[in-house]
């Protein structure tokens, strides 16, 4: 049976919705040899950030997907106490992102050894708890893969179809989406257990179409103020060319900033809700429409089988 894997454990997919599929709370961008518990606070961050969070609880926000990886500040149980705190389901995710922010041990051991690592994550627990990632996050460089990040995404594959967890890549370029999805094709891997997380970054539009023509998730995550009129009209186009069922929509945004004093300048994450979704419905966006981009494909994206 489907089923989302939170941060306290596992619920109905039709229980995730509205939900934020691409945010942060807490980010440490100190390497990853240098990372540790000890460079925050996290009663701090809980009063810091507890406000924000609590805000898209009351506009109706049920489920939060927290993609800050290993050795950037993921923190399972910070991620817990909120989740019990508010109501809301949070995802953490298993995985590793790309250099400087890479631990040693990711260049020595093989893709096998790092899927191995990532699927106790999921079906045990995140490091020394008993808390359950419920996606996988890894990053690419633009253009061709470095080996390096090849490796990294063939072992989120295997991890993947020993799972069926998603795998969310940092992306951001339409030939480094195309080489993923040919690495992810050699493993074997449906692609619709990629999503291609910043794809509002890619300027050219046919890269969009043909991630969403080969089964992926297009992810637009780069929502602000700033990129409203921009986003509005790539969903238009997506709608338009019959892709309403590949879109993800997000903003990336928060988060508590290790080493910035009270975690420095901190962007909420209302404006989706309480601005865009209004902006949709006056520019022909129907309930149905925007519940399909919001509710159901999140709920399929992140399930579980």
């Amino acid at each position: 049976m489907a089923k989302i894997r939170t941060v306290l454990g596992d619920i109905s997919p039709d229980e995730f919705g509205p939900a934020l599929v691409h945010e942060h709370i807490l980010v440490d961008f100190i390497e990853a040899e240098k990372f540790s518990r000890g460079r925050y606070d996290r009663e701090e961050v809980f009063e810091v950030m507890f406000p924000y969070l609590a805000r898209i609880k009351n506009l109706g926000v049920k489920g939060f997907v927290e993609c800050t990886p290993a050795y950037m500040g993921r923190d399972a149980e910070l991620l817990a106490k909120f989740s019990r705190a508010l109501g809301i389901h949070i995802l953490t995710n298993t995985g590793l992102y790309k250099e400087p922010h890479l631990p040693k041990f990711a260049f020595e051991y093989s893709a096998n050894q790092l899927a191995d690592l990532w699927i106790k994550e999921i079906l045990e627990g995140v490091e020394d708890t008993p808390i359950k990632a419920g996606f996988i996050k890894i990053a690419v460089n633009p253009g061709t893969i470095a080996p390096i990040q090849q490796k990294i995404v063939r072992a989120a594959a295997r991890c993947s179809l020993a799972t069926g967890a998603v795998i969310a890549c940092h992306t951001a370029n339409g030939a480094a989406a195309m080489h993923l999805l040919k690495i992810l094709d050699e493993e074997g891997l449906e692609n619709d257990r990629l999503i291609v997380v910043h794809a509002d970054a890619e300027e050219n539009i046919e890269y969009h179409l043909e991630i969403a023509r080969q089964g992926a998730w297009v992810e637009y995550d780069g929502l602000s103020q700033n990129t409203s009129e921009k986003i509005l009209k790539l969903l238009r186009f997506m709608v338009d060319h019959g892709f309403e069922e590949r879109i993800l929509l997000s903003q990336d945004a928060g988060w508590y900033n290790v080493g910035q004093p009270r975690g420095g300048n901190i962007r909420g994450y209302e404006y989706l809700i309480e601005e865009f979704v209004p902006l949709m419905r006056k520019n022909g966006f129907d309930q149905d429409l925007i519940g399909k981009i919001l509710v159901e494909n999140p709920a399929e994206a992140f399930q579980i089988e």
